[in-house]
């Protein structure tokens, strides 16, 4: 039963500032057409807690450290995953760590955290040096040429997932999957801010196109976990761990179903995102040439012109401290959502139930009263550890990413081997776009000569 002081309470409560928008559809074509400009002018507009309307769908974005680990951390049983977003993006991953919830969600972090262990991480740290060594050869064979470099590194990450988490080589079928992955993602962030979607099953045109995609990731994955359990053991990869792992509580294994969805939330968070990181950080390197200049004289004085080792990391400052401040600005997993499952209450305001919250690490990384000049590429502002709810690069919280120390690890290693070898200059002219789909990627790719 309500008592005084809970009325009084509640109604102490006030809904946020924010946009009025279309009087039916509120913000959502803003949204559709560019979602990072709508949730930066709000921020600047309205402050740190903003709320829209989405058709019928309300909807906050939190961009205060205090706010994101209320909802991250402290609170984080009240906001699940039951978003449009979620729902489409199972539709491609399925029911891996990523997009699963609850007991399923518990069971499968369990099997998985040890394969994601720091020792066994730094293990595969031969494996990435080899790759990043066979682009750099690949790489400068083509000097004076124009790349795609995030096509480049979308191969070199995509060969490094395959051969340490799932121990499957995919350099032939890079382009292909590649490809496929892409359109899919690109998909399901479309369909999550339309007025009407059709779901799969009606055979439009877009829809036999998703369906063609989707089948040949499962072709690879599917034929990946047979050849698998045909030779069963651990390997030492991701893969071979979850085929060989049993349930405590009931000694059940995971069906070829849970395998697949854990392989392609693999495929994604391994492959995608670090290749974004890699490209956006060579984007900034080419726009600051005297940073690259300080990094390769960091690398000269730590391996002098070896490849570099897990040992070396610790003396790689400056290399880290870049990918940190790229990550910063260009943040791999730009938005993160989350469905408000009871009314809550953040900076005083009312946060509804059934509503959808909205934390972007994109706008929380240019937060002008956390980060000094924020807009700017300042690498030694990591030279001190950022405020806790500050740097989201990963998430943070129980659902922070499990694979941050793999993506690091093998981000650290590519930059530190190929930047001993190669520059890449940004063609002259060449515009790069933004495209803000469930990671944050240069539209058409990012065209640079290799010097």
């Amino acid at each position: 039963m309500l008592t005084l002081a809970d009325i009084l309470d509640r109604n102490a409560r006030s809904p946020a500032p924010g946009l009025r928008g279309h009087p039916i559809l509120g913000s959502l074509p803003r949204a559709r057409r560019d979602p990072i400009a709508l949730f930066m002018d709000s921020f600047r507009d309205y402050g740190e807690v903003v709320r829209f309307r989405f058709g019928s769908m309300v909807g906050h974005l939190v961009s205060s450290p205090a706010g994101v680990n209320h909802v991250l951390a402290e609170n984080n049983k009240n906001y699940g995953k039951q978003t449009r977003g979620y729902r489409n993006l199972r539709r491609v991953l399925g029911n891996g760590l990523l997009t699963s919830e609850g007991e399923t969600w518990k069971r499968q972090r369990r099997i998985a955290q040890p394969a994601f262990h720091r020792q066994r991480i730094a293990g595969f740290a031969q494996a990435m040096v080899r790759a990043a060594e066979d682009a750099a050869a690949d790489l400068e064979s083509r000097r004076g040429l124009e790349i795609d470099m995030h096509h480049e590194m979308m191969r070199l990450t995509l060969r490094v997932v395959g051969e340490t988490l799932l121990a499957y080589d995919p350099t032939d079928a890079a382009d292909e999957v590649g490809a496929a992955l892409a359109y899919l993602l690109a998909i399901a962030n479309e369909r999550t801010s339309r007025i009407l979607d059709l779901p799969p099953l009606v055979p439009t045109r877009e829809n036999l196109r998703f369906r063609r995609a989707l089948a040949t990731l499962d072709d690879v994955v599917l034929r990946m976990i047979a050849e698998r359990r045909k030779s069963p053991g651990d390997r030492g990869d991701l893969l071979s761990m979850l085929i060989e792992s049993r349930d405590a509580e009931t000694g059940e294994a995971m069906d070829d179903r849970q395998l697949r969805d854990e392989a392609m939330t693999i495929l994604l968070a391994g492959h995608e995102t670090t290749a974004n990181a890699l490209t956006f950080t060579w984007l900034l390197l080419s726009r600051y040439p005297a940073a690259f200049r300080e990094l390769r004289s960091e690398l000269q004085r730590v391996l002098g012109g070896r490849s570099p080792q897990v040992d070396d990391l610790p003396r790689l400052t400056l290399t880290r401290r870049i990918l940190q401040e790229s990550m910063r600005l260009y943040p791999p997993a730009w938005i993160i959502a989350r469905s408000v499952i009871g009314p809550d209450e953040i900076a005083g305001y009312q946060i509804p139930a059934r509503s959808v919250l909205f934390i972007s690490p994109y706008v929380v990384h240019r937060h002008p009263g956390l980060w000094e000049d924020p807009e700017g590429f300042d690498p030694e502002r990591f030279a001190d550890e950022p405020p806790r709810g500050a740097y989201l690069p990963f998430g943070g919280g129980p659902r922070m990413c499990i694979g941050n120390a793999f993506a690091t690890l093998e981000a650290e290693l590519v930059l530190a081997t190929l930047a001993q070898r190669l520059r890449f200059d940004l063609v002259p002219g060449g515009g790069v776009e933004l495209e803000p789909s469930i990671t944050l990627r240069p539209q058409n790719g990012i065209r640079m000569n290799v010097r």
